[in-house]
C-alpha cells in the first residue's frame, strides 16, 4: 500500500473514559509520500488536579498545563491538520473515541476518515506482548521517550512503515480488533469492522 495522505495522531489524556475525561496532550504529524510534511503538538489546558498515576506515567504534571492551548482550539487546529487523510494511531480504539467525543462537544459531529490500527495489525502479525514500546523493539525502531505524544507518533510511523514494508496494511483499512474478553466496545467509528482478537503466545 503506498502510504500517502497520513496523519498519525496521539493522546495523553487525563483518563480512561473518553466521555468524561480529557485530553491534556495532543500530538499529529502530516505524512506524504513518505516525508513527514507537518506536525503538530501541545499541551492542553486542564481545569483540576490530575491523578498522580497519569503524571507517573507521563510525566505531565497539573502546573504543566495551566498555560496549555484551550481544548476547542486544540481540537480545531488537530481537525484542519487531518484533512481528509488516513488516521493512524497505536490503539486507535482509545485515540479515536477521545476525537470522537471532543468533536462531538464542539463541531456536533464526528470523523469519517478511513484508518489503520498498528495495534490491530501488529495483533495480528505477532506474538504478545503487543504495545508500541515492544513492537519499536522487535522492527529496530528506537522510541526515547514513550508516553509523550510526539514521540508517540514519530515512533507509530515509523513501525507503520516497517509493517506495510513487510506486508501491505492495505486490507488492515478500518479494521479494529477488541478483546472477546472484555466484550464488544461501547463505542466504534461508523466505519469500522471490528474482529475478535485471540491474542499469540510465544
Amino acid at each position: 500500500m503506498k502510504l500517502d495522505n497520513i496523519t498519525v495522531l496521539d493522546f495523553e489524556t487525563s483518563g480512561l473514559d473518553p466521555a468524561r475525561d480529557r485530553v491534556i496532550e495532543i500530538a499529529a504529524i502530516r505524512c506524504y509520500g513518505g516525508e513527514i510534511v507537518s506536525q503538530f503538538q501541545t499541551l492542553v489546558r486542564f481545569e483540576g488536579a490530575l491523578p498522580p498515576k497519569i503524571t507517573e506515567i507521563t510525566g505531565i504534571t497539573s502546573a504543566d498545563l495551566v498555560h496549555g492551548m484551550d481544548e476547542e482550539t486544540a481540537f480545531r487546529i488537530l481537525n484542519r491538520i487531518i484533512g481528509d487523510s488516513i488516521l493512524v494511531a497505536h490503539n486507535a480504539m482509545f485515540d479515536l473515541s477521545f476525537l470522537h467525543h471532543a468533536l462531538h462537544r464542539f463541531a456536533k459531529r464526528s470523523f469519517n476518515n478511513s484508518f489503520l490500527d498498528t495495534l490491530t495489525i501488529s495483533r495480528a502479525r505477532h506474538t504478545y506482548p503487543h504495545n508500541l514500546k515492544e513492537m519499536c523493539d522487535r522492527y529496530g525502531i528506537v522510541l526515547e521517550g514513550a508516553h509523550r505524544s510526539l514521540n508517540d507518533v514519530i515512533a507509530c510511523w515509523k513501525l507503520l512503515e516497517r509493517m506495510n514494508a513487510e506486508q501491505s496494511v492495505e486490507n488492515d483499512l478500518n479494521v479494529l480488533g477488541y478483546m472477546k474478553k472484555f466484550g464488544m466496545p461501547k463505542w466504534r467509528p461508523e466505519q469500522a469492522s471490528l474482529v475478535p482478537i485471540e491474542i499469540k503466545y510465544a
